[in-house]
Protein backbone atom coordinates (compact mmCIF):
# COMPACT_ATOMS: atom_id res chain seq x y z
CA UNK A 1 0.00 0.00 0.00
CA UNK A 2 1.38 3.28 -1.17
CA UNK A 3 1.90 5.96 1.73
CA UNK A 4 2.02 10.13 1.54
CA UNK A 5 3.97 12.07 3.55
CA UNK A 6 4.25 15.15 4.69
CA UNK A 7 7.11 15.18 7.27
CA UNK A 8 10.54 16.89 6.31
CA UNK A 9 12.96 13.84 6.00
CA UNK A 10 15.70 13.57 8.20
CA UNK A 11 18.65 15.77 7.16
CA UNK A 12 21.94 14.41 6.59
CA UNK A 13 25.23 16.07 8.03
CA UNK A 14 26.07 18.92 6.36
CA UNK A 15 29.91 20.59 6.11
CA UNK A 16 30.58 23.86 4.98
CA UNK A 17 32.43 23.43 1.93
CA UNK A 18 28.85 21.90 0.77
CA UNK A 19 26.63 24.75 2.12
CA UNK A 20 28.66 27.29 0.20
CA UNK A 21 29.02 25.01 -3.19
CA UNK A 22 25.13 24.95 -2.67
CA UNK A 23 24.74 29.02 -2.63
CA UNK A 24 27.50 28.60 -5.43
CA UNK A 25 25.04 26.59 -7.72
CA UNK A 26 22.07 28.84 -6.38
CA UNK A 27 23.88 31.94 -7.61
CA UNK A 28 25.03 30.68 -10.75
CA UNK A 29 21.57 30.09 -11.88
CA UNK A 30 19.97 33.15 -10.27
CA UNK A 31 22.67 35.86 -12.40
CA UNK A 32 22.59 33.03 -15.46
CA UNK A 33 18.61 33.67 -15.52
CA UNK A 34 18.85 37.32 -15.09
CA UNK A 35 21.32 37.57 -17.88
CA UNK A 36 18.49 35.42 -20.00
CA UNK A 37 15.90 37.85 -19.36
CA UNK A 38 18.23 40.53 -20.15
CA UNK A 39 19.02 39.09 -23.34
CA UNK A 40 15.86 38.76 -24.20
CA UNK A 41 14.56 42.11 -24.12
CA UNK A 42 17.76 42.70 -26.64
CA UNK A 43 16.28 40.22 -29.01
CA UNK A 44 18.83 38.29 -28.63
CA UNK A 45 16.60 35.50 -27.99
CA UNK A 46 13.58 34.56 -29.85
CA UNK A 47 10.57 32.52 -29.10
CA UNK A 48 9.45 31.17 -25.84
CA UNK A 49 11.55 31.42 -23.10
CA UNK A 50 10.84 30.12 -19.18
CA UNK A 51 13.17 31.19 -16.02
CA UNK A 52 14.15 29.24 -13.50
CA UNK A 53 14.36 32.62 -11.15
CA UNK A 54 12.60 31.46 -7.37
CA UNK A 55 13.57 27.92 -8.17
CA UNK A 56 17.08 27.69 -7.38
CA UNK A 57 16.76 25.29 -4.32
CA UNK A 58 14.91 23.30 -5.97
CA UNK A 59 16.93 22.44 -9.33
CA UNK A 60 20.14 22.41 -7.06
CA UNK A 61 18.99 20.36 -4.43
CA UNK A 62 17.35 17.85 -6.60
CA UNK A 63 20.69 17.67 -8.64
CA UNK A 64 22.23 16.83 -5.84
CA UNK A 65 20.53 13.63 -5.25
CA UNK A 66 21.25 11.76 -8.45
CA UNK A 67 24.25 10.76 -9.38
CA UNK A 68 26.17 10.98 -13.29
CA UNK A 69 24.78 7.58 -14.57
CA UNK A 70 21.51 8.52 -13.76
CA UNK A 71 18.71 10.07 -16.87
CA UNK A 72 17.45 13.41 -16.58
CA UNK A 73 14.24 14.24 -18.48
CA UNK A 74 12.60 18.09 -17.90
CA UNK A 75 10.16 20.44 -18.86
CA UNK A 76 10.47 23.31 -20.95
CA UNK A 77 11.87 25.52 -17.22
CA UNK A 78 15.17 23.63 -18.31
CA UNK A 79 18.31 26.25 -17.56
CA UNK A 80 18.90 25.74 -14.43
CA UNK A 81 19.21 22.11 -14.41
CA UNK A 82 21.25 22.36 -17.67
CA UNK A 83 23.54 23.95 -15.18
CA UNK A 84 23.86 22.00 -12.39
CA UNK A 85 23.95 18.89 -14.19
CA UNK A 86 27.21 19.86 -15.98
CA UNK A 87 26.46 21.61 -19.25
CA UNK A 88 28.67 24.16 -19.92
CA UNK A 89 27.39 28.02 -19.29
CA UNK A 90 28.44 29.09 -22.77
CA UNK A 91 27.17 26.55 -24.84
CA UNK A 92 24.05 26.76 -22.80
CA UNK A 93 23.52 30.35 -23.39
CA UNK A 94 24.77 29.51 -27.32
CA UNK A 95 21.20 27.60 -27.53
CA UNK A 96 19.21 29.89 -25.81
CA UNK A 97 20.84 32.72 -28.60
CA UNK A 98 20.46 29.93 -31.59
CA UNK A 99 23.86 29.41 -32.43
CA UNK A 100 26.22 27.04 -33.29
CA UNK A 101 28.24 26.42 -30.42
CA UNK A 102 25.40 25.46 -28.21
CA UNK A 103 24.29 22.08 -26.82
CA UNK A 104 21.92 21.26 -29.35
CA UNK A 105 23.76 23.38 -32.25
CA UNK A 106 20.88 26.09 -32.12
CA UNK A 107 18.62 24.35 -33.50
CA UNK A 108 16.78 23.49 -30.38
CA UNK A 109 16.70 27.08 -28.31
CA UNK A 110 15.78 27.49 -24.57
CA UNK A 111 13.33 24.49 -24.37
CA UNK A 112 14.96 21.82 -25.63
CA UNK A 113 18.35 21.76 -23.99
CA UNK A 114 19.94 17.99 -24.67
CA UNK A 115 23.15 16.49 -23.60
CA UNK A 116 24.42 13.50 -23.77
CA UNK A 117 27.50 13.44 -22.45
CA UNK A 118 25.78 14.47 -18.79
CA UNK A 119 22.61 12.51 -19.59
CA UNK A 120 19.82 15.40 -19.59
CA UNK A 121 17.66 14.03 -22.41
CA UNK A 122 15.64 17.17 -22.56
CA UNK A 123 13.88 20.01 -21.98
CA UNK A 124 10.42 19.13 -23.93
CA UNK A 125 7.91 21.98 -24.97
CA UNK A 126 4.98 19.73 -25.12
CA UNK A 127 3.21 19.53 -21.24
CA UNK A 128 3.54 16.22 -20.26
CA UNK A 129 5.23 14.70 -23.36
CA UNK A 130 8.82 14.19 -21.02
CA UNK A 131 6.95 11.94 -19.30
CA UNK A 132 5.90 8.51 -21.93
CA UNK A 133 9.62 9.00 -22.97
CA UNK A 134 11.07 9.06 -19.09
CA UNK A 135 9.29 6.05 -18.22
CA UNK A 136 10.68 4.04 -21.67
CA UNK A 137 14.29 5.10 -20.28
CA UNK A 138 13.46 3.42 -17.31
CA UNK A 139 12.16 0.30 -19.27
CA UNK A 140 15.19 0.35 -20.82
CA UNK A 141 17.16 0.57 -17.40
CA UNK A 142 14.95 -2.21 -16.74
CA UNK A 143 15.96 -4.61 -19.59
CA UNK A 144 19.55 -4.37 -19.51
CA UNK A 145 19.23 -5.32 -15.60
CA UNK A 146 21.06 -1.85 -15.25
CA UNK A 147 21.18 0.40 -11.70
CA UNK A 148 20.58 3.75 -13.11
CA UNK A 149 17.68 5.73 -12.06
CA UNK A 150 15.15 7.98 -14.14
CA UNK A 151 14.37 11.84 -13.04
CA UNK A 152 11.40 13.64 -14.42
CA UNK A 153 10.88 17.01 -13.66
CA UNK A 154 7.44 18.97 -14.35
CA UNK A 155 5.14 21.59 -13.51
CA UNK A 156 2.23 21.41 -11.53
CA UNK A 157 0.12 22.14 -14.42
CA UNK A 158 1.11 18.64 -16.06
CA UNK A 159 -1.12 16.55 -13.68
CA UNK A 160 -3.73 17.29 -15.05
CA UNK A 161 -2.60 16.17 -18.23
CA UNK A 162 -2.77 12.37 -19.44
CA UNK A 163 -0.04 11.39 -19.96
CA UNK A 164 0.76 12.40 -16.41
CA UNK A 165 -1.73 8.89 -15.00
CA UNK A 166 -1.19 7.17 -17.85
CA UNK A 167 2.87 6.99 -16.99
CA UNK A 168 2.56 7.01 -13.29
CA UNK A 169 0.29 4.06 -13.70
CA UNK A 170 2.51 1.84 -16.19
CA UNK A 171 5.46 2.63 -13.66
CA UNK A 172 4.44 0.94 -10.60
CA UNK A 173 2.36 -1.69 -12.84
CA UNK A 174 6.19 -2.54 -14.51
CA UNK A 175 8.23 -1.35 -11.37
CA UNK A 176 10.24 1.24 -13.02
CA UNK A 177 13.17 2.80 -11.48
CA UNK A 178 12.05 6.60 -11.82
CA UNK A 179 11.28 9.58 -9.54
CA UNK A 180 8.69 12.06 -10.97
CA UNK A 181 9.08 15.34 -9.93
CA UNK A 182 6.57 18.01 -9.35
CA UNK A 183 7.91 21.32 -8.91
CA UNK A 184 4.35 23.27 -8.13
CA UNK A 185 4.72 27.36 -7.62
CA UNK A 186 1.60 27.34 -7.54
CA UNK A 187 0.48 28.43 -10.56
CA UNK A 188 -0.67 26.25 -14.33
CA UNK A 189 0.48 29.57 -16.30
CA UNK A 190 -1.91 31.78 -14.81
CA UNK A 191 -4.24 29.60 -12.96
CA UNK A 192 -3.91 28.40 -9.64
CA UNK A 193 -3.61 25.00 -8.37
CA UNK A 194 -6.51 25.05 -6.21
CA UNK A 195 -8.80 26.31 -8.89
CA UNK A 196 -7.44 23.61 -11.76
CA UNK A 197 -6.85 20.68 -9.47
CA UNK A 198 -9.25 19.08 -7.33
CA UNK A 199 -6.56 17.47 -4.81
CA UNK A 200 -4.18 20.62 -4.96
CA UNK A 201 -1.68 18.35 -2.54
CA UNK A 202 -0.73 17.16 -5.94
CA UNK A 203 1.94 14.38 -4.07
CA UNK A 204 -1.41 12.71 -3.08
CA UNK A 205 -2.22 11.87 -6.44
CA UNK A 206 0.21 9.39 -6.14
CA UNK A 207 -1.57 7.22 -4.18
CA UNK A 208 -4.13 6.09 -6.78
CA UNK A 209 -1.80 4.11 -8.65
CA UNK A 210 -0.21 2.68 -5.15
CA UNK A 211 2.90 4.73 -5.67
CA UNK A 212 5.30 6.36 -2.42
CA UNK A 213 5.12 10.03 -2.12
CA UNK A 214 5.97 12.76 -0.77
CA UNK A 215 5.79 16.92 -0.09
CA UNK A 216 8.70 18.97 0.68
CA UNK A 217 9.87 22.68 1.00
CA UNK A 218 11.38 23.63 -2.63
CA UNK A 219 12.86 26.81 -1.29
CA UNK A 220 14.96 24.64 1.31
CA UNK A 221 17.99 22.78 -0.81
CA UNK A 222 18.81 20.87 1.58
CA UNK A 223 14.86 19.58 2.59
CA UNK A 224 15.30 18.91 -1.29
CA UNK A 225 18.24 16.85 -1.53
CA UNK A 226 17.29 14.85 1.31
CA UNK A 227 13.74 14.20 0.43
CA UNK A 228 14.97 13.71 -3.23
CA UNK A 229 17.66 10.84 -2.06
CA UNK A 230 14.79 8.89 -0.42
CA UNK A 231 13.49 8.78 -3.56
CA UNK A 232 16.07 7.67 -5.94
CA UNK A 233 17.16 5.69 -3.26
CA UNK A 234 13.96 3.85 -3.21
CA UNK A 235 14.19 3.74 -7.35
CA UNK A 236 17.47 2.15 -7.12
CA UNK A 237 17.36 -0.31 -4.70
CA UNK A 238 14.16 -1.60 -4.88
CA UNK A 239 12.87 -0.77 -8.22
CA UNK A 240 10.33 1.44 -7.51
CA UNK A 241 8.61 4.59 -8.92
CA UNK A 242 8.28 7.39 -6.66
CA UNK A 243 6.70 11.02 -6.68
CA UNK A 244 8.14 14.09 -4.94
CA UNK A 245 6.18 17.42 -5.00
CA UNK A 246 8.55 20.05 -4.39
CA UNK A 247 6.59 23.25 -3.25
CA UNK A 248 8.11 26.83 -4.41
CA UNK A 249 7.11 29.97 -5.97
CA UNK A 250 8.45 31.74 -9.21
CA UNK A 251 9.74 35.82 -8.86
CA UNK A 252 8.45 36.36 -12.47
CA UNK A 253 5.48 35.51 -15.02
CA UNK A 254 5.31 31.86 -16.58
CA UNK A 255 8.08 33.38 -19.21
CA UNK A 256 9.90 36.19 -19.82
CA UNK A 257 6.98 38.10 -21.64
CA UNK A 258 4.24 37.49 -19.20
CA UNK A 259 3.93 40.43 -17.00
CA UNK A 260 2.28 38.22 -14.27
CA UNK A 261 -0.88 40.81 -14.15
CA UNK A 262 -2.82 37.76 -12.68
CA UNK A 263 -1.05 38.51 -9.59
CA UNK A 264 -2.13 40.81 -6.68
CA UNK A 265 0.80 42.99 -5.12
CA UNK A 266 0.42 41.18 -1.80
CA UNK A 267 1.08 37.65 -3.48
CA UNK A 268 3.90 39.28 -4.98
CA UNK A 269 5.68 40.44 -1.65
CA UNK A 270 4.82 36.96 -0.33
CA UNK A 271 7.02 35.05 -3.00
CA UNK A 272 9.69 37.35 -2.70
CA UNK A 273 10.12 37.18 1.13
CA UNK A 274 10.47 33.29 0.45
CA UNK A 275 13.19 33.71 -1.97
CA UNK A 276 15.53 31.06 -1.32
CA UNK A 277 18.71 32.81 -2.44
CA UNK A 278 18.73 35.32 -0.25
CA UNK A 279 17.16 33.20 2.24
CA UNK A 280 20.72 30.75 1.80
CA UNK A 281 22.53 33.62 1.95
CA UNK A 282 21.20 35.11 5.65
CA UNK A 283 21.52 31.43 6.53
CA UNK A 284 24.76 31.23 6.10
CA UNK A 285 26.04 34.29 8.18
CA UNK A 286 23.66 33.45 10.59
CA UNK A 287 25.07 30.28 11.27
CA UNK A 288 28.43 31.96 10.80
CA UNK A 289 29.31 29.11 7.44
CA UNK A 290 30.44 32.92 5.53
CA UNK A 291 30.24 36.65 6.08
CA UNK A 292 28.98 38.88 3.99
CA UNK A 293 32.05 39.45 2.02
CA UNK A 294 32.67 35.87 1.54
CA UNK A 295 29.61 35.67 0.01
CA UNK A 296 29.77 38.67 -2.17
CA UNK A 297 33.39 37.48 -3.51
CA UNK A 298 31.25 33.90 -4.60
CA UNK A 299 28.61 36.11 -6.35
CA UNK A 300 31.54 38.32 -8.02
CA UNK A 301 32.74 35.08 -9.30
CA UNK A 302 29.61 33.74 -10.76
CA UNK A 303 28.72 36.99 -12.19
CA UNK A 304 31.93 36.33 -14.20
CA UNK A 305 31.15 33.40 -15.66
CA UNK A 306 28.09 34.24 -16.80
CA UNK A 307 29.44 37.27 -18.35
CA UNK A 308 31.84 34.42 -20.37
CA UNK A 309 29.03 32.45 -21.35
CA UNK A 310 27.66 36.01 -22.81
CA UNK A 311 30.50 36.77 -25.39
CA UNK A 312 30.71 32.89 -25.86
CA UNK A 313 27.21 33.17 -27.11
CA UNK A 314 27.87 36.47 -28.95
CA UNK A 315 31.36 34.83 -30.98
CA UNK A 316 29.28 31.62 -32.10
CA UNK A 317 27.93 31.75 -35.59
CA UNK A 318 24.30 31.31 -36.41
CA UNK A 319 23.55 27.12 -38.02
CA UNK A 320 23.33 27.32 -41.61
CA UNK A 321 20.13 26.88 -43.34
CA UNK A 322 21.30 23.88 -44.93
CA UNK A 323 22.10 21.95 -42.22
CA UNK A 324 18.18 22.45 -41.01
CA UNK A 325 16.94 19.15 -41.52
CA UNK A 326 20.36 17.31 -40.34
CA UNK A 327 18.98 16.02 -36.91
CA UNK A 328 15.42 15.60 -38.15
CA UNK A 329 16.58 11.53 -38.10
CA UNK A 330 19.17 9.87 -35.82
CA UNK A 331 19.30 7.51 -39.09
CA UNK A 332 18.85 8.22 -42.61
CA UNK A 333 14.70 8.05 -43.60
CA UNK A 334 14.22 6.90 -47.20
CA UNK A 335 12.05 9.88 -48.87
CA UNK A 336 12.04 12.13 -45.99
CA UNK A 337 11.28 15.85 -47.18
CA UNK A 338 14.50 17.99 -46.85
CA UNK A 339 12.01 20.85 -48.67
CA UNK A 340 12.15 24.69 -47.38
CA UNK A 341 8.87 27.22 -47.60
CA UNK A 342 9.93 28.55 -50.44
CA UNK A 343 10.93 25.53 -52.22
CA UNK A 344 8.64 24.06 -55.19
CA UNK A 345 7.02 21.00 -54.70
CA UNK A 346 8.31 19.59 -58.05
CA UNK A 347 11.77 20.42 -59.62
CA UNK A 348 11.25 23.29 -61.99
CA UNK A 349 10.40 21.27 -65.84
CA UNK A 350 9.43 18.47 -64.25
Amino acid sequence: MATTSRKRPARSANNSEELLGYYRQMLLVRRFEERTAQAYTEAKIGGYCHLNLGEEATVVGLMAAIEERDYLFTNYRDHGYALIRGMDPGRVMAELYGRQDGVSKGWGGSMHLFDTDVRQLGGYGIVGGQLPLAAGAALAVNYRDGDEVVMCQMGDGTTNIGAFHETLNIATLWDLPIVFVVVNNHLGMGTTVEMSSAEPELYRRASSYRMESARVDGNDVIAVRDAAKVAVERARKEQKPYLLETVSGRLRGHSVVDPAAYRSKEEVEEVRAQDPVAGLHDRLVAAKVADAGQLAEIDADVHRIVKAAVEFADKSPAPEVSSLFDYTYASPVPNDSRRLPADPLFPVGA
